[in-house]
């Protein structure tokens, strides 16, 4: 079976995601997890007698990776239409002595399922390295820009001074979330199948096994094997459940991502000119229009985000669909959405990283929207300290009112922002300030409360103990794939 450009090929086998993730969601890394649950299964069963010294070191002998032969087992799933029976038949086939006791007393989903895990468990493992170092990206950006005064908005509207180190760590936040979840999610319900069966009900085992151990006993032994924590109950299938909280947590990655990714694409417009994505000497904006510099990285990122998003329906159906024991309706898309949502995340954070330590500050354009729109924010401080020169506040609020409309409609026009000098001339409020009152009240940098403090705690007391916990990961970084 031969896979080149001139037939159908998902984005995911060569555009997007690493080397590593591709690799762990190969077929052939797939069936290498099959045999090493048949093999964990093989040595349990030997320890009550069901397997000779003999046929499980053999068994050990062909259970690595590199005696699966995807070419037969693909010829014999032709003939009997069953992938697992087929990598099972060639397995068994490898070992003279002992591959007839293979898969003794066990369902596929014994064996699919708790490879699933195994594969799922390993795939969080490369996203948390990547979450940590996007988290120290951030970190880094905050210190650099926590004193950097800019313009909020709300409702896409000019509304109050804060700080873009301040704004970087909002997006730092979602991402700390992002990470406990993914640690709640390995620590606490991320669980294989076990070992129990057609139906969940061990009752094969019981028959092998016969007074010799409890089926529980083989299972336990099999799962500590294999590492994994595993479910008490099941019928033929793992609670199908789990697969929609692990997408629901990979669509939380996404999310956080994709409001990164949006927010830089709007300060990448000149409209706003704030912020810029990374863009190469070489890169071409546009086929038409030679000057265009699309932000296509962010672009991409929300992209992947909208489509991971997407997913956790797909899982909340199989989940809600598993009817009785176990339906197959489920294996078909479970091929496409679990492999393609962590291989998007992964590009995702990829993407991430790059934007985060690539993006360019703009502090002329930062200067200027402070210049056009933060005198009106600074309004309401302007108001309480009239009322404190001894101004009816009533009076001052209208006047201030009608002073911000002359002003706004001035700016609106594409003029400069008159407002500091309509106060000054203002034969009211002019009198009651002094020049350097009005000038400290019109500073923006003023007014940004205890934004800096809250940057400074917010890294020292929750960034930066994460980050010393994962230290051995930092400085992991792999450039976009396309």
């Amino acid at each position: 079976m031969g896979f080149d450009h001139r037939t159908f090929l998902s984005p995911f086998t060569w555009r997007y995601g690493s080397e590593e993730m591709r690799s762990l969601f190969s077929e052939l890394e797939y069936r290498a997890l099959w045999r090493k649950v048949w093999r964990a299964l093989a040595e349990a069963q030997a320890e009550y007698g069901l397997i000779s010294e003999e046929e499980l070191r053999e068994i050990r002998e062909k259970a690595g990776k590199e005696h699966v032969d995807l070419e037969l087992s693909q010829k014999v799933e032709k003939e009997i239409r069953h992938d697992l029976m087929a990598e099972l038949r060639v397995f068994s086939q490898q070992c003279p002595r002992g591959g007839g006791k293979l898969h003794l007393g066990a369902t596929s989903m014994d064996i699919e399922d708790n490879a699933d895990v195994l594969r799922m468990r390993r795939a969080f493992d490369l996203l948390l390295t990547r979450l940590v170092n996007c988290l120290h990206s951030l970190s880094l950006r905050i210190k650099e820009h926590r004193s950097t005064v800019c313009m909020g908005w709300t409702h896409l509207q000019p509304a109050e001074p804060t700080t873009l180190g301040y704004r970087l760590a909002c997006y730092a936040q979602d991402l700390l979330l992002d990470l406990r979840a993914v640690e709640l999610l390995l620590s606490e319900f991320l669980k294989g199948k076990g070992v129990k069966g057609a139906v969940g009900t061990s009752a094969g085992f019981r028959r092998l096994l016969e007074e010799r151990a409890k089926p529980a006993e083989v299972e336990a032994r099999v799962m500590e094997k294999l590492g994994l924590p595993y479910f008490a109950i099941s019928g033929q299938t793992y609670p199908r459940k789990q697969d929609f909280m692990v997408l629901s947590v990979l669509a939380g990655i996404a999310q956080s991502a994709h409001k990164f990714g949006a927010d830089l694409r709007h300060l990448h417009s000149p409209v706003w000119g704030e912020l810029s994505e990374p863009f190469g000497e070489a890169q071409v904006g546009s086929s038409a229009m030679p000057f265009k510099r699309n932000p296509v990285l962010s672009e991409r990122m929300c992209s992947l985000a909208r489509y991971v998003a997407s997913l956790p329906r797909v899982a909340w159906e199989n989940a809600s669909h598993t009817l009785l024991e176990r339906t197959l309706d489920d294996s078909a898309n479970r091929r496409v959405i679990l492999a393609e949502s962590f291989l998007a995340v992964e590009e995702i954070l990829i993407l991430y990283q790059t934007l985060v330590e690539g993006m360019k500050v703009n502090r002329v354009m930062i200067a200027r929207n402070l210049q056009l729109f933060s005198p009106f924010s600074a309004l309401e401080p302007l108001l309480m300290l009239l009322v404190k020169k001894g101004g009816n506040r009533q009076e001052m609020h209208e006047r201030l009112r009608r002073l911000s409309l002359r002003a706004w409609e001035r700016v609106m026009e594409g003029g400069e922002n008159p407002l500091p000098s309509l106060l000054r001339e203002d034969p009211v409020v002019g009198p009651l300030l002094t020049p350097q009152e009005l000038e400290e009240v019109l500073d923006p940098s003023r007014h940004v409360g205890d934004a800096v403090e809250r940057c400074d705690s917010f890294l020292e007391r929750e960034v930066n103990p994460v980050l010393s916990r994962y230290a051995e990961r930092l400085g992991k970084k792999a450039a976009p794939s396309f």
